[in-house]
């Protein structure tokens, strides 16, 4: 019985200690205190506390670019104010700037938020600037980043505003429309004069030109004022024309805007030959000979350019680039003088040029007046006819002489193997004996001269078409001109529509459906009254006649000017 009590006595204490620790365990649950809830705000960069921001130097008066940074916000309950001191600016969108804003506790909570700064020094400060952004809350301690920005003094220098373009075609002896642009002064001390060269002036009201004229620097400092140009080519301004304005004042860089436009004259046209068929065979001629009536007063022709068309048939034009020229007679010998030489383009035409190949023909000017014969031929071995047409632009303006005279030197161009035979001996006269008239003003060689064949020797091959070389014209025995038959460039040819044709490869000195170059080389005195010796040097080779000959069509003149009427020059 005894050992019954003291089981249920030892059983109660069991139970009675459960009860008293789940009671014990109830209450603690009741009594655990809540943890705190703190409302923070700190300025972080890529997840790093800030405390600094420093701005590049910025001149005084502009801003800075801008800096961001991120807030960085838990449990706010009340709005912050954002501050910055003077010389600083701040903004939410990095568009809209100011010097304070407010944030709701919603915006800030969701999460990070990006803040702009930029440095916004006034126009009187220089040096290191410091300042303070301050973040200011009733829910946390004030946080401050602290901000340094440089400010510059403003530089002193002359700002334009507006460009002048080109100013293209204008008559001689008008007047173009007029360009204006504006200059402003950023702290100038002196004033800005403005001057202008070549055939152009100058204004500030558009009412009077001049070549010069000046700007106060106490006004152009506070508002920009408006300068005019105009171009005036005059009777001796043929052609393209640069000028220069210069604007300058004492202590600042000048500025100089550069000037062009074109002076052109009156011009008379006259069409010759018009689609005149040259081709081998199938009833057609590689040549046409016909008489025409060009300008007969040359007395204020400044200029003559002769163009050459090319037409192609239904048939097709000639599937080759072939040699060609334009000629005419000299009628007080009988002579042929090429007025310019070109290579056929593969295939087609010069249809991509409004008026084909362009040549500058005047220093034959004393045979292109009245009465005039002109031969035009085309080296086509096909029945594929090219229509060829001529047309001459006469030019007024003033010349640079009145007088001109031209004298054949070498004449070995009537196809491309009537030239000079290359890196083989031969029996052609390449040495003159040239004597100038005593009232001569201007003397100068007029050369066009263009390679044949793929000839193989050394040093180098495919003589004289592809193989570049330098050669010299002698004058009394010593180099004084040099002729670089190089590349032109041919890919770059606006004569394009040339495929399946070999057109793009640069040959030494001319390009399939291009103008070959004249060479023109001018003596640095008049030559009056002198004779002196002529050889044309051929830069030394050799043919090894492994694969056919090579040949140079070379033609050369010379021509003189003169004030006074002059005759031509005696070539022997």
């Amino acid at each position: 019985m005894k050992k019954n009590n003291v089981i249920k006595a030892a059983t109660f204490c069991f139970f009675a200690f459960l009860i008293v620790l789940n009671s014990c365990k109830d209450d603690e649950a009741i009594v655990q205190p809540t943890e705190p809830v703190v409302p923070s705000l700190t300025a972080a960069n890529n997840g790093a506390v800030i405390n600094e921001l420093l701005f590049s130097p910025t001149i005084n008066g502009n801003v800075s670019a801008s800096k961001s940074f991120t807030l960085r916000a838990a449990n706010l309950l009340n709005s912050v104010e954002a501050t910055v001191t003077e010389h600083f600016e701040i903004s939410k969108n990095n568009t809209d700037f100011t010097n304070s804003l407010t944030f709701t506790s919603s915006e800030l909570n969701v999460g990070d938020f990006l803040l702009y700064v930029r440095f916004a020094p006034i126009i009187t400060t220089l040096g290191e600037i410091t300042g303070d952004l301050l973040f200011t809350s009733e829910d946390f301690i004030d946080v401050t980043v602290n901000l340094i920005g440089n400010a510059l003094e403003i530089p002193s220098e002359i700002q334009t505003t507006g460009t002048i373009t080109d100013f293209g075609d204008v008559l001689l002896a008008t007047v173009s429309t007029e360009q204006v642009f504006q200059i402003k002064g950023l702290s100038l001390e002196n004033d800005i004069t403005a001057t202008v060269t070549g055939a152009y002036e100058i204004s500030k009201d558009n009412v009077t030109y001049t070549n010069a004229t000046n700007y106060t620097f106490g006004t152009i400092n506070t508002t920009a004022e408006n300068l005019y140009v105009r171009f005036i080519p005059t009777l001796t301004d043929l052609g393209g024309q640069n000028g220069r304005i210069t604007l300058s004042a004492t202590g600042v860089d000048d500025v100089v805007i550069e000037l062009s436009g074109t002076g052109i004259g009156v011009t008379h046209n006259y069409t010759t030959f018009n689609q005149e068929a040259l081709a081998f065979g199938g009833g057609f001629s590689q040549s046409a000979t016909q008489t025409f009536t060009l300008h007969t007063d040359l007395s204020n022709i400044a200029q003559i350019k002769m163009f050459v068309q090319i037409d192609c048939p239904g048939t097709g034009c000639d599937d080759w680039d072939r040699f060609a020229n334009v000629k005419i007679k000299d009628a007080s010998s009988g002579d042929w003088y090429e007025l310019g030489r070109y290579i056929t383009p593969y295939w087609t035409g010069t249809q991509q040029l409004a008026r084909g190949l362009e040549f500058d023909v005047t220093d034959f000017k004393s045979l292109l007046t009245g009465s005039v014969e002109l031969k035009i031929y085309i080296e086509n071995w096909t029945a594929k006819a090219d229509l060829i047409t001529v047309d001459f632009d006469f030019i007024e303006g003033t010349p640079d002489y009145q007088y001109y005279e031209v004298a054949g030197v070498l004449q070995y161009n009537n196809n491309s193997i009537d030239g000079v035979p290359y890196g083989v001996s031969h029996n052609f006269d390449l040495d003159k004996s040239i004597t100038i008239p005593a009232n001569a003003e201007s003397t100068h060689l007029r050369t066009t001269i263009s390679g044949w064949g793929h000839a193989t020797g050394s040093p180098g091959s495919n003589c004289a078409e592809w193989c570049f070389r330098t050669h010299d014209v002698k004058i009394n025995g010593t180099n004084t001109f040099q002729h670089d038959m190089g590349s032109l460039g041919c890919a770059s040819n606006p004569v394009s529509n040339q495929s399946p044709g070999n057109w793009t490869g640069n040959r030494a000195g001319w390009c399939p459906g291009m103008a070959v170059p004249d060479r023109i080389d001018v003596f640095s005195s008049s030559m009056a009254g002198n004779t002196f010796t002529f050889e044309y040097d051929y830069e030394d080779w050799t043919n090894n006649m492994g694969n056919g000959d090579a040949y140079y069509a070379t033609s050369t003149y010379v021509v003189v000017k003169s004030n006074t009427p002059i005759t031509k020059p005696i070539v022997n």
